[in-house]
C-alpha cells in the first residue's frame, strides 16, 4: 500500500533514502517492503549503524562462526560482514539504479574513521572498499575533513563513486563541490566515462540545532530564545544556494557536455532531536527537486503519518538563511566555532562507534574460540 506523503515528496523531486542498514532488514523481507511501499531508492550506512546491527540479536552468528573458523581476524570479520550487508543490499536496489540511470539505488559505505585525518589511507581505504563490494551502485563514503577533501578528488579521478559526509558549513561544503568538480576532471583526464560517475554531498542538519540552541539557551536572552530551532534549515537553505552557483557556468558546462552529473545535495542527520519541534521539520523544510534526503525509519515513519509536503520548500531562500546566520552572530553565536566542534564531535562519534563495533566482533570471535 502506497503512502500519499511519500509520493508526495518523491513527486516533488526529494529521493528519500534510509539511514539504516542490518542483516536482518535484509532477510526478513523489510527492506523489500520499504522499497516496495515506502518510496524508499537507496540507504546510506556508517559505524553508528553497524555497530548497533551487530550487537543485537543473532542474524551475524553464522557468518561470524564460518569466519572465525576460517581464522579471520576482528578486522577481517568486520569488513566481510559489513561488505556483504552492502553488496547484499546494492542488489536489491539494482533495478532502481538501472531505470534511474544511476541516480537512486544506491548503498553508502563508510571508509575507517580512524582514517579522516589521513588522505592517502584514506584513498586507499576507498579503493578496497569499492573493489570488495564490487558493484556499480555503491557510493564510497568519505568524511569532509581538510585530509577528505583531496582523497575525494582523487577517488573521483579513478572513476569511484562518492557521498560526501559530515559536511556541517557552507564554506566546507563549497570546498566539498569543488573537489567533486576537479576530481571529475581528472577523470575525463584518465579516461573514465563521467556518465559513470555519482556523488552525493552529505549536509548534516539536526545536530546544527542542537549545538546551536544549546548556545542560544546559554545566552538566555528573548532575541537569542527566538532563534531556537532556525539554524540548521537557514544553513541548508544557505548551502542549497551554493549548490545552485557551483553547477553552472563554463567550467561545470564542459564536464556536463560529456555527460557529468552534479553532485546531488543529501540532507543527512535529519531525525529531529528536540521533542518540542516537529518530527518532520527537516523533510517538510527542505524540499526541492533533485535532492536527497536519508531518514532514520522512525523520521520515514513520521512524515508517512504527518507530513506537510506542499511543494518547493529551498529554493531562493538563501538570502531568509543568511538573515538568521546574521541575527545568530547578533545575539552571540561563534558560528565558526560552532562548525569546528560539529566536525570534531562528527568524527569522535563514529571513531567510538569503530571502537565499539571492534570490540563487540572481538568478544564474538572469542566466545567461539572459547
Amino acid at each position: 500500500m502506497s503512502k500519499p506523503n511519500l509520493e508526495a515528496l518523491s513527486g516533488a523531486g526529494v529521493s528519500i533514502w534510509l539511514d539504516d542498514l542490518s542483516r536482518e532488514r535484509l532477510t526478513s523481507g523489510n527492506l523489500d517492503e520499504l522499497i516496495r511501499e515506502w518510496n524508499v531508492v537507496g540507504v546510506t550506512t556508517n559505524p553508528t549503524i553497524f555497530a548497533g546491527a551487530l550487537s543485537k540479536g543473532e542474524s551475524y552468528d553464522e557468518q561470524v562462526r564460518e569466519l572465525s573458523s576460517r581464522g579471520a581476524d576482528t578486522e577481517a570479520t568486520i569488513r566481510e560482514v559489513t561488505t556483504t550487508d552492502v553488496r547484499n543490499a546494492c542488489d536489491k536496489f539494482r533495478d532502481i539504479y538501472n531505470s534511474t540511470n544511476g541516480v537512486d539505488g544506491r548503498v553508502s559505505i563508510e571508509v575507517d574513521p580512524r582514517l579522516a585525518f589521513d588522505t592517502d589511507k584514506t584513498v586507499a581505504e576507498a579503493q578496497d572498499l569499492w573493489k570488495t563490494v564490487d558493484r556499480p551502485n555503491l557510493l564510497v563514503k568519505i568524511p569532509a575533513t581538510e585530509a577528505g577533501i583531496p582523497a575525494i578528488t582523487k577517488v573521483i579521478g579513478e572513476g569511484i563513486s562518492v557521498n560526501v559526509t559530515l559536511i556541517f558549513s557552507v564554506e566546507r561544503y563549497e570546498a566539498v563541490m569543488n573537489a567533486y568538480i576537479a576530481g571529475l576532471e581528472q577523470a575525463k583526464a584518465n579516461g573514465h566515462d563521467l556518465r559513470s560517475i555519482h556523488s552525493v554531498a552529505s549536509f548534516f542538519v539536526s545536530r546544527v540545532d542542537t549545538e546551536i540552541d544549546k548556545r542560544l539557551d546559554k545566552i538566555g536572552t528573548d532575541e537569542a530564545k527566538a532563534l531556537r530551532g532556525k539554524a540548521a534549515l537557514a544553513n541548508a537553505w544557505i548551502a542549497y544556494g551554493a549548490f545552485e552557483k557551483t553547477f553552472q557556468g563554463e567550467r561545470w558546462e564542459a564536464l556536463k557536455a560529456d555527460g557529468a552529473n552534479a553532485q546531488r545535495p543529501l540532507w543527512a542527520s535529519t531525525g529531529v532531536k528536540d521533542p518540542s519541534y516537529s518530527p518532520t521539520l527537516y523533510v517538510d523544510q527542505l524540499v526541492v527537486n533533485d535532492v536527497v534526503n536519508t531518514m532514520p525509519e522512525k523520521t520515514l515513519q513520521a512524515v508517512a503519518d504527518a507530513g506537510k509536503i506542499s511543494g518547493d520548500t529551498v529554493t531562493g531562500r538563501a538570502a531568509e538563511g543568511q538573515e538568521v546566520f546574521d541575527k545568530l552572530a547578533a545575539v552571540g553565536v561563534d558560528l565558526q566555532d560552532v562548525f569546528v566542534v560539529l566536525e570534531t564531535e562528527g568524527v569522535e562519534k563514529f571513531e567510538k562507534s569503530w571502537e565499539e563495533l571492534l570490540e563487540t566482533v572481538t568478544n564474538q570471535l572469542a566466545q567461539l574460540k572459547g
